[in-house]
């Protein structure tokens, strides 16, 4: 046998892996990245800097943790700081509590298994205070390393069956890649139904019972899946659209799963974010009694804690048999991280009116939640402004979507090198101006449509010297290919 001949092979490594794909860390980011590594060598470029806008990653672009996140943090990592003249009372009131819920009263102790009893508690009665009242169980609460983490469990558990009998799962076109990716790995059948981009990216139930229909012959369709406030489109769904979506649901047998980690990312004066869970139990029997898994992060809306995480998932009216694997298969991951589940505490558990550190805290929180809002409604008329390039508004989340009429001469061009018109577009972009998007097409699109989903995090005057380049590039890129 020969020693040197390696065990995993392209031919041997698990097929589904191979196939998955992840557009957001995909070539154009490795460009990116070399991009980077080249001018810190000495090579000369037509730009100064590259611009990450391809990622939701709050505090690499900028945005400051919130100060009282922190001082709680770092107490609870480091319990010395009690002793502190420094810090606030409440913030070691806060770690106090945190520090005995934690089993030996130190983060470096697992903890259990849908994470501490008491941060479920705090998540519970967020979640109750946000839906107007209508009762949460820790019991139905899993904190995960991260809403990602939350998608893949449930999803394994909902994947089952082979060929014309596995499941099918359906998911938003365009669609946050994670799903995509999850689905191939677990060898189920994506499903995927088109959003309107003529009406702001709104979900339309004729293409869901369509997509639907379509999808009989080649699996059994088994969950839906909705992302509200939208990733990559930045639509924010009305409560009427929720009721439909629900019905849609309801009337088929799926199981529903509603990512709503933008939830406090809302822009647009008239909209306003409705929790799937909350609709559905006010619109009473029998929707009310329907499976339910609703996803949270720290990672995104005012908060920006990325690295640090942590999410959690509410799973409600679950089979308690259902549960119980649930649990056992979180087991097999021992724990979720313990400095991701502080974080969580804080936010679900903030200061109160009174309390030494609410005033910063509500003032961090606002002036965060103000400058995307400033700008979002930026991104899109910038965009908007520039020819060749239409855009919806973005009403929440923290991507722009736009579209990119990409002359017939460049659609050519790409075909010939093989790759997609709107990976061949953001590629000269990237090497021309430093500007790092992601093509639509990682997302998904409508069959003849071009698209690149940009974050909205960069700051205002990094937004603004972004536009310039992007208008200047794109009158050439008109020019040179029509």
């Amino acid at each position: 046998m020969d020693a040197t001949k390696k065990i995993m092979t392209l031919d041997t490594v698990n097929p589904q892996a191979k196939a998955m794909e992840y557009a957001v860390r995909g070539p154009i980011l490795e460009r990116a990245l070399a991009i980077e590594r080249e001018m810190a060598a000495g090579a000369a470029k037509p730009f100064s800097r590259v611009i990450r806008a391809n990622i939701g990653d709050c505090h690499a672009m900028g945005q400051q943790p919130l100060t009282f996140i922190r001082q709680v943090s770092a107490i609870v990592q480091y319990p010395a700081l009690l002793d502190n003249d420094s810090l606030p009372d409440d913030a070691k009131k806060k770690a106090r509590e945190l520090l005995k819920a934690f089993i030996g009263g130190s983060l470096g102790s697992y903890s259990d298994a849908q994470g501490v009893v008491e941060i479920r508690d705090n998540i519970a009665n967020y979640i109750k205070e946000r839906d107007g009242g209508i009762p949460c169980s820790r019991d139905d609460l899993y904190i995960t390393n991260g809403a990602s983490m939350a998608i893949r469990y449930m999803l394994t558990l909902l994947v089952s069956g082979q060929g014309s009998q596995r499941t099918g799962i359906l998911i938003p076109i365009p669609q946050y890649p994670l799903y995509s990716a999850c689905i191939t790995l677990l060898g189920a059948e994506p499903i995927g139904y088109y959003l309107d981009e003529f009406n702001n990216w709104s979900l339309n139930i004729d293409q869901l019972a369509s997509a639907l229909e379509s999808a009989q012959s080649t699996c059994v369709p088994r969950v839906l899946c909705v992302i509200n406030p939208g990733n990559p489109t930045g639509q924010v769904l009305t409560r009427s659209n929720i009721e439909s979506i629900i019905s849609f649901a309801h009337q088929n047998n799926l199981f529903m799963i509603s990512d709503e980690v933008y939830q406090d990312n809302v822009y647009s004066h008239d909209s306003e974010f409705h929790s799937f869970k909350k609709v559905m139990t006010e619109m009473g029997a029998p929707y009310n009694s329907m499976e339910l898994a609703s996803i949270h992060s720290i990672s995104k809306c005012y908060i920006g804690e990325c690295g640090q995480r942590c999410g959690y998932m509410e799973v409600v009216n679950l089979d308690p048999e259902i549960k119980k694997q649930l649990r056992k298969f979180m087991g097999a991951h021992f724990s979720p991280n313990s400095s991701g589940q502080v974080i969580m505490s804080v936010v679900t558990d903030p200061p109160k009116v009174g309390d030494t550190s609410y005033d910063l805290f509500i003032r961090e929180k606002e002036a965060i939640l103000y400058s995307l809002k400033e700008r979002a409604e930026m991104v899109a008329i910038s965009l908007n402004n520039i020819r060749g390039l239409s855009c919806n508004s973005v009403q929440g989340a923290m991507y722009a979507f736009p579209r990119i009429d990409i002359p017939r001469l460049a659609v050519e061009a790409a075909q010939r090198g093989g790759v997609h018109p709107d990976a061949f577009y953001c590629m000269q972009l990237l090497e021309q101006t430093g500007i790092c998007v992601v093509p639509g097409s990682g997302f998904g699109q409508m069959p003849g449509t071009y698209h690149f989903r940009m974050t909205i995090l960069p700051a205002k005057e990094q937004l603004e010297d972004m536009f310039s380049s992007l208008k200047s590039f794109q009158e050439e890129f008109i020019r040179k290919y029509t």
